[in-house]
């Protein structure tokens, strides 16, 4: 509890202190990034980072796989980050919670647990809640995020004939499943993969979530989770370990995605594929180019959706020209990644948490 108050006093105070100073903005290369350096800020043999979200531009919130949580905070002044592991460990029946997706709002943080029971806590000044709980034996979230500080969304794996997608409109404090009758049907060994956080991305009104395995598809929401359809893609697919891990949009029409098969990391073909009308439709990119499989990908911002970031375990990759081509920049191993603002990001792993700065 003392932590949570610590934390969102921090982040009310160090965002007030931003509005307040003259905000500069970072102009990108003309011909784009072509290396990074990398600060550790947390190393610890025992860590298991996938999920990582930043509060402002200036605090970041993250969960580990044995149940903890923490935050970075950035100083305005100095610019100096100092990281806080919050001394709580959630368990379920006697096991750390294996937390693979996490979310903010201006009030409260969100955490969930992967597997069965399926566990959702909400976290504020005044403890660490559980508000939703599915005890399916098939039940496996992979991802959570929010429209705003009340609306927000979490998917899964299929318990039935649709992907689990549970949404809430009151803050987080509860959270109902949508009936597979309000979805589309899902394909034979269709699921979803909790690498890094990465299956949903929001815009506006606007959802995208990305499936995997044997059939990787874009389930679309026009509406907040409202009406859904889905759209075909051309990423391989086939098997329980391929498809889309990670989807991230520029804007309502730009989008990029990109995975494979984490069982064959070197493997290159059909693992990057980008829209241009919103996900309607997906063309192959960089095709039988690297990088292999990765976890993450994200835009960098005011790139005009030109530049674009990936990374896995088996290291970094930039983009200058839409995904067409890449550029290894780094053998450092991470699963997940955010933007700070567009040159600077955040990225966690197994055993690290660490800063990066693209030039």
């Amino acid at each position: 509890m003392k932590f949570f108050i610590l934390l969102f006093s921090s982040i009310l105070f160090l965002f007030s202190c931003m509005n307040k100073a003259e905000k500069k903005e970072i102009e990108l290369l003309r011909n784009g990034f072509s290396k990074v350096e990398i600060a550790p800020l947390l190393q610890d043999s025992t860590l298991n980072i996938r999920a990582l979200e930043f509060v402002d531009n200036h605090n970041a919130f993250f969960a580990t796989s044995d149940g903890r949580f923490g935050a970075i905070g950035i100083n305005l002044i100095s610019q100096e980050t100092e990281v806080t592991m919050a001394p709580y460990i959630a368990k379920i029946d006697t096991v750390a919670a294996n937390f693979r997706s996490a979310a903010v709002t201006s009030y409260a943080g969100f955490l969930l647990s992967i597997g069965s029971p399926a566990y959702l806590y909400k976290c504020t000044d005044f403890g660490v809640t559980p508000v939703y709980i599915e005890a399916h034996k098939k039940a496996f979230y992979d991802a959570m995020a929010f429209w705003n500080d009340k609306e927000g969304i979490a998917i899964g794996d299929p318990t039935n004939t649709c992907m689990s997608i549970i949404i809430t409109r009151d803050g987080g404090d509860t959270w109902n499943k949508l009936p597979c009758n309000d979805l589309p049907e899902v394909k034979a060994g269709e699921a979803a993969f909790a690498a890094s956080d990465t299956n949903i991305k929001i815009i506006g009104n606007k959802t995208w979530v990305a499936t995997g395995g044997k059939a990787s598809r874009v389930l679309y929401s026009p509406d907040k989770g409202s009406s859904w359809t889905v759209f075909e893609t051309p990423i391989i697919q086939g098997t329980s370990t391929t498809g889309i891990y990670s989807i991230d949009f520029y804007d309502e029409l730009n989008g990029f995605a990109i995975g494979g098969d984490y069982t064959k990391p070197e493997e290159n073909s059909s693992n990057k594929i980008r829209t241009k009308d919103g996900g309607k439709t997906w063309e192959l990119v960089a095709n039988n180019q690297s990088p292999g499989y990765r976890s993450c990908v994200q835009y960098v911002p005011n790139s005009n959706a030109k530049s674009l970031v990936t990374l896995g375990f088996k290291g970094i990759d930039v983009s200058n020209d839409f995904g067409a081509t890449w550029q290894h920049l780094s053998d450092e191993s991470f699963y997940t990644l955010r933007f700070l603002n567009d040159s600077t990001a955040y990225a966690a792993g197994k055993g690290s948490l660490s800063k990066l700065v693209f030039k």
